[in-house]
């Protein structure tokens, strides 16, 4: 028979202390790192205005524009930060254990912000002025959970963070640049402890609700998209940083959904009702329609790199079509 459902209060409630003893472990865990010291500020130098500088100019940085249109969307996303507490809180509650992990992981989740953007203007790699309409656009927009409950929400930015390391970490090597990658690889060190805290009270909620878990996570999986999605720009920025390879459909399956259902054992769990079965029927479907549209990505990448290396050798055949992003 089916277990009866658990309310939201009650599981945030059961689930205390296993939130209290991840964030001990995750303040035993982390370690204290200062955004001044990764960011070059000897290459900075006044902009134009008040203080009558040097314009901003396109050629000024050295970075891949694909790398410059990763970091754009990577701070954009850091910057929402407001947005993506109150949705947090929302879902859970500010008291207790619960509100002192939001509180750490939002003062995480901010020194990001500063360090990417004093980064960006030090080494002029964006235009400024672009960068500061595109933050007022974005915190202005603010962000629409796609969670409706503690369990949706735990399992978003579960899949959420492990996303974002991913795509920190990759704009790093991308960029070409020791001192971009330096900082990238310091943001995803605390990425990938937000991610194991929150994979871990997903863990727990598994054991307490199965059936309500499993169909939370399989709803995340199969609605997921970034937090950024709602920015200026955002699809034409995201296609060009897949096409990169910097984060696309072949990452998000690989390196992203697989390893984190197969962290979680879901295709093993016991203990499930008909809707936490029909639920991992649903995911287990879904990730085969996946695997297929990032294999098709993947082919017609190939192609339109194959086409403009033809293209460069006076090849006049036909190229195929720009892939996109799926």
């Amino acid at each position: 028979m089916e277990k009866l459902k658990r309310d939201d209060a009650g599981l945030i409630v059961e689930l205390e202390p296993e939130v209290s003893r991840l964030l001990d472990r995750h303040v035993a865990a982390a370690r204290e790192w200062f955004p001044h010291q990764y960011v070059p500020w000897s290459m900075g130098r006044d902009f134009d205005g008040p203080l009558d500088g040097e314009p901003w100019r396109e050629g000024q940085s050295r970075l891949d524009p694909a790398a410059r249109s990763a970091l754009v969307v990577n701070l954009l996303t850091e910057d929402n930060l407001p947005g993506y507490y109150h949705a947090l809180a929302v879902n859970s509650t500010r008291d207790g254990a619960w509100g002192e992990w939001l509180n750490r992981w939002t003062a995480e989740e901010d020194r990001h912000a500063s360090a990417i953007r004093s980064y960006l203007h030090a080494t002029r790699a964006v235009d400024p002025v672009s960068l500061e309409r595109a933050r007022m656009a974005q915190v202005s927009t603010g962000f629409e959970s796609p969670a409706a409950g503690c369990l949706s929400g735990i399992a978003y930015v579960t899949l959420q963070e492990l996303a974002t390391r991913i795509s920190h970490r990759n704009t790093g090597r991308f960029s070409g640049d020791p001192v971009c990658e330096g900082l990238m690889t310091r943001i995803a060190q605390d990425e990938n402890l937000h991610m194991v805290f929150y994979r871990d009270v997903l863990r727990a909620a598994l054991e307490l609700a199965p059936d309500q878990a499993l169909m939370a996570v399989e709803e995340s999986v199969r609605s997921f998209r970034m937090p950024g999605h709602a920015m200026p720009g955002f699809a034409s920025m995201a296609a060009q940083i897949a096409i990169a390879g910097v984060y696309d459909p072949r990452i998000h399956h690989d390196d992203v959904l697989v390893p984190l259902l197969r962290s979680l054992r879901i295709f093993d769990l016991e203990r499930l009702g008909p809707r936490g079965e029909q639920a991992r029927d649903s995911l287990a479907a879904h990730l085969e329609r996946l695997e297929a549209r990032a294999g098709l990505f993947v082919e017609r990448r190939a192609q339109a790199l194959a086409a403009r290396q033809r293209r460069g050798r006076g090849d006049r055949t036909p190229a195929p079509a720009t892939p996109v992003t799926t």
